[in-house]
C-alpha cells in the first residue's frame, strides 16, 4: 500500500483540508473533502502544489508531504516523515522561522508568505505565497501545523 493511502494518513489529509477551510474560510483543493478516503488521498498526493505538515512535538516532525513536497525536498516519503521540520530551513534561517511559527500558532494561519529553504541536496529555494495554518483535531485541538504553496524560485549557488 502506498504510504499516503494508509488509514492515518488519509486521517491526516482530512485534518489539514478542514483545517484550512477552518481558518481560510475556502478549500484548498476544491472538492477535496467530499471525496471517498482513498480518492481523496490520490486528490492530495497528486495535487500541483506542495502540501506537508508536522506534529505538535518539542521539535515538530514532518507527518506527511504530498508528491510535489517529496520532489521538491528531494526526500522519500520514509525520509520525510522521520525528518524535524526545523530542518527543511537552513540554520540561519530557522530562528525566523520559529518566530513565524509562533505566529501562526497566536492567529491561527498566516498567507503570503515567503522564506528560504533548503532541499536534502542542499538546493536552497525560495517558497512564495504560502499559507500555513494550525492543524485541528475533531474536537478542536490544536495537533500541529501545515503548509502549501505552489510557488517557488531555485537560488543560484
Amino acid at each position: 500500500m502506498q504510504p499516503w493511502k494508509t488509514p492515518a494518513s488519509i486521517l491526516q489529509v482530512r485534518r489539514i483540508l478542514t483545517s484550512y477551510r477552518h481558518w481560510l474560510g475556502h478549500d484548498l483543493l476544491s472538492g477535496a473533502l467530499d471525496l471517498g478516503a482513498e480518492q481523496l488521498a490520490d486528490a492530495a498526493y497528486y495535487a500541483p502544489r506542495t502540501l506537508l505538515s508536522h506534529g505538535n512535538q518539542g521539535d515538530p516532525v514532518l507527518n506527511y508531504g504530498n508528491a510535489a513536497t517529496l520532489a521538491l525536498w528531494g526526500y522519500s516519503w520514509d525520509e520525510l516523515t522521520a525528518t524535524p521540520s526545523r530542518l527543511t530551513a537552513e540554520p540561519m534561517e530557522r530562528s525566523e522561522r520559529q518566530r513565524f511559527l509562533e505566529q501562526v500558532s497566536s492567529q491561527g494561519h498566516v498567507t503570503d508568505y515567503r522564506g528560504v529553504r533548503i532541499a536534502k541536496n542542499g538546493q536552497r529555494f525560495w517558497i512564495e505565497k504560502a499559507a500555513v495554518w494550525n492543524v485541528l483535531d475533531e474536537q478542536g485541538e490544536k495537533i500541529g501545523q501545515a503548509a502549501s504553496f505552489d510557488s517557488w524560485k531555485l537560488i543560484e549557488p
